[in-house]
């Protein structure tokens, strides 16, 4: 296996603008896209049929498998990018060994929804792979823009500052900034509550609430957020890096931000399934918020905004009423 082989498994919009990134740089990408007929049309076109399909990709740099043992087989750094509740389903045929030695970065924002657990959690306990040698990618950077090339940030977060350190350089383009930091299970965290905060605006959006409440509500989600990796994972961080107040801002302010359409859709009276079908897209804290709400009965942490949104989504809970009720206690 050659050194610095890289695969992304997934393919969707971000694992596309992923693709678009890496592609700058003098690597060999290898691509996980499940379905024949897509690999056929972006072979065709040069596009994904489906997202983002105003990226144009380099076929000289790369190489699609539908096999996804295959395409592991051919990296020894891999790119996770599927969405978080379809996760475990996907790595299904995968095996301990078939992971072995390899580096894995995630660029999933969520949490695994039948498992309770974080992204690095799963792989650490159902596939053997060191903490040590699992990072995250994660950032105020909605795939949309990284096609329209308008200039983001990410952040890698890995212990092994090596790994880090070279995945940063990889990202790293005209318009893209990409720095590091050891802090991989207090980002990670972050990236998934992040999402539930950008429902909890998108519904305050939906009921009719101002900008002067929604800087209230964000003010408060970040206090909420080191609060709760604090106690999840207590070491020296900044939150107020971009790696997670600028997720969060982007996140519950852009018009990109799936996760604030699917909170303004049921704070304007949509069903939650409705929401979704409606979408058509997976907005991540949906099930990020059971998941934390969940770990947090061990944790115990304040959380008022995510357990106004945990009741609404999951015990059809009045969004307005819960909403006021929220109100009351933030400052």
């Amino acid at each position: 296996m050659a050194d610095n082989k890289i695969a992304i498994l997934g393919a969707g919009s971000w694992a596309t603008a992923l693709v678009k990134i890496l592609s700058n740089n003098d690597l060999q990408i290898n691509w996980w896209v499940r379905k024949k007929d897509n690999i056929e049309y972006i072979k065709k076109y040069k596009h994904n049929p489906t997202y983002l399909t105003e990226i144009e990709i380099d076929l000289a740099k790369v190489t699609m498998h539908t096999g996804l043992r295959e395409t592991v087989a051919t990296a020894d750094k891999l790119i996770m990018a599927v969405p978080s509740a379809f996760m475990s389903e996907a790595l299904v045929g995968l095996k301990k060994e078939d992971l072995k030695g390899k580096t894995i970065f995630s660029a999933i924002k969520g949490t695994l929804p039948d498992k309770k657990m974080m992204v690095s959690g799963y792989l650490n306990e159902s596939f053997d792979v060191p903490l040590s040698s699992i990072g995250i990618i994660a950032g105020p950077c909605h795939a949309e823009e990284v096609a329209m090339e308008k200039l983001s940030y990410l952040t890698v977060g890995c212990p092994n500052v090596t790994e880090a350190d070279w995945m940063a350089e990889m990202l790293t383009c005209r318009y893209i900034k990409a720095g590091t930091s050891p802090d991989m299970q207090g980002i990670e965290y972050s990236a998934a509550l992040k999402n539930i905060f950008a429902i909890a605006s998108g519904i305050c959006h939906g009921l009719g609430y101002g900008d002067n409440f929604q800087a209230v509500l964000v003010a408060n989600a970040i206090q909420e957020i080191k609060r709760f990796i604090d106690r999840a994972n207590p070491v020296q961080r900044d939150t107020n890096a971009s790696a997670y107040l600028g997720d969060l801002l982007v996140t519950a302010y852009s018009q990109f931000s799936r996760n604030r359409t699917l909170g303004s859709m049921v704070g304007k009276g949509y069903s939650v399934k409705y929401a979704q079908l409606e979408m058509n897209m997976v907005a991540e804290g949906y099930y990020a918020v059971k998941t934390i709400y969940t770990i947090n009965q061990e944790y115990k942490v304040d959380m008022p905004i995510t357990e106004a949104v945990y009741r609404i989504l999951y015990e059809q809970m009045s969004p307005a009423v819960e909403i006021r009720l929220l109100a009351s206690k933030l400052a």
